[in-house]
Protein backbone atom coordinates (compact mmCIF):
# COMPACT_ATOMS: atom_id res chain seq x y z
CA UNK A 1 0.00 0.00 0.00
CA UNK A 2 1.03 3.33 -0.66
CA UNK A 3 0.04 6.49 1.81
CA UNK A 4 -1.50 9.31 -0.51
CA UNK A 5 -1.95 12.49 1.44
CA UNK A 6 -4.66 14.86 0.05
CA UNK A 7 -4.85 18.69 1.17
CA UNK A 8 -8.05 20.30 0.56
CA UNK A 9 -8.58 23.66 -0.54
CA UNK A 10 -9.31 24.28 3.23
CA UNK A 11 -6.03 22.86 4.00
CA UNK A 12 -7.45 19.61 5.86
CA UNK A 13 -5.76 16.60 5.55
CA UNK A 14 -6.90 12.94 4.73
CA UNK A 15 -4.38 10.59 4.57
CA UNK A 16 -5.40 7.31 2.14
CA UNK A 17 -3.69 4.08 2.24
CA UNK A 18 -3.99 2.65 -1.98
CA UNK A 19 -3.12 -0.31 -3.92
CA UNK A 20 0.51 0.46 -6.07
CA UNK A 21 -0.32 0.21 -10.11
CA UNK A 22 -3.35 2.36 -9.54
CA UNK A 23 -3.90 5.98 -10.35
CA UNK A 24 -3.99 9.17 -7.59
CA UNK A 25 -7.40 9.84 -9.24
CA UNK A 26 -8.78 6.11 -8.99
CA UNK A 27 -7.62 5.75 -5.34
CA UNK A 28 -9.02 9.30 -4.59
CA UNK A 29 -12.66 8.34 -5.90
CA UNK A 30 -12.68 4.83 -4.49
CA UNK A 31 -11.70 6.36 -0.78
CA UNK A 32 -14.09 9.12 -1.19
CA UNK A 33 -12.04 12.24 -1.44
CA UNK A 34 -13.89 15.70 -2.15
CA UNK A 35 -12.59 17.65 -5.00
CA UNK A 36 -11.90 15.18 -7.11
CA UNK A 37 -14.65 14.48 -10.15
CA UNK A 38 -13.07 12.92 -12.44
CA UNK A 39 -15.67 12.91 -15.11
CA UNK A 40 -13.93 10.87 -17.68
CA UNK A 41 -13.45 7.80 -15.28
CA UNK A 42 -9.24 8.61 -16.74
CA UNK A 43 -9.76 8.92 -19.96
CA UNK A 44 -7.16 11.86 -20.06
CA UNK A 45 -10.16 13.64 -21.81
CA UNK A 46 -11.08 16.18 -19.11
CA UNK A 47 -9.52 18.05 -16.21
CA UNK A 48 -11.56 17.04 -13.65
CA UNK A 49 -8.62 15.36 -11.11
CA UNK A 50 -6.84 17.96 -11.71
CA UNK A 51 -4.54 18.37 -7.97
CA UNK A 52 -1.13 20.36 -7.69
CA UNK A 53 1.89 18.07 -5.91
CA UNK A 54 3.48 19.21 -3.08
CA UNK A 55 6.86 21.28 -4.09
CA UNK A 56 8.86 18.69 -2.21
CA UNK A 57 7.59 16.16 -4.66
CA UNK A 58 7.55 17.52 -7.63
CA UNK A 59 11.28 16.28 -8.95
CA UNK A 60 10.46 12.80 -7.50
CA UNK A 61 7.56 12.18 -9.72
CA UNK A 62 7.89 11.68 -13.52
CA UNK A 63 6.97 14.55 -15.81
CA UNK A 64 4.06 14.52 -17.64
CA UNK A 65 3.16 13.52 -20.88
CA UNK A 66 2.66 15.90 -23.85
CA UNK A 67 -1.04 14.73 -24.11
CA UNK A 68 -1.70 15.47 -20.20
CA UNK A 69 0.93 19.20 -20.33
CA UNK A 70 -2.38 19.86 -23.42
CA UNK A 71 -4.80 18.82 -21.13
CA UNK A 72 -4.06 20.81 -18.06
CA UNK A 73 -4.67 23.61 -20.33
CA UNK A 74 -8.65 23.00 -19.56
CA UNK A 75 -8.20 22.88 -15.48
CA UNK A 76 -8.76 25.88 -13.60
CA UNK A 77 -5.61 27.68 -12.39
CA UNK A 78 -3.12 25.06 -13.65
CA UNK A 79 0.48 26.28 -12.58
CA UNK A 80 4.17 24.45 -12.41
CA UNK A 81 2.97 22.02 -9.75
CA UNK A 82 -0.44 21.32 -11.78
CA UNK A 83 -0.76 17.51 -12.93
CA UNK A 84 -4.24 15.82 -13.73
CA UNK A 85 -4.42 12.54 -10.90
CA UNK A 86 -5.30 9.78 -13.23
CA UNK A 87 -2.07 10.25 -14.87
CA UNK A 88 0.14 9.32 -11.77
CA UNK A 89 0.31 5.92 -11.04
CA UNK A 90 1.18 4.98 -7.86
CA UNK A 91 4.99 3.03 -6.90
CA UNK A 92 5.69 1.71 -3.64
CA UNK A 93 8.69 4.67 -3.42
CA UNK A 94 5.68 7.32 -3.85
CA UNK A 95 4.80 6.14 -0.03
CA UNK A 96 3.66 9.60 1.59
CA UNK A 97 2.99 11.86 -1.32
CA UNK A 98 1.28 14.93 -0.70
CA UNK A 99 -1.45 16.19 -3.49
CA UNK A 100 -3.41 19.51 -3.00
CA UNK A 101 -7.14 19.80 -4.25
CA UNK A 102 -7.53 22.78 -6.13
CA UNK A 103 -11.03 24.74 -4.89
CA UNK A 104 -12.89 23.51 -7.84
CA UNK A 105 -12.74 21.85 -11.02
CA UNK A 106 -12.99 22.72 -14.63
Amino acid sequence: MVKVNFVSAEGERNGLDISAGISVMEGAVRGGIDGIDADCGGELSCATCHVRIDPEWLARLAPPSQDEVDMLEYALEADGRSRLSCQIVLTEDMDGLVVHIPERQS
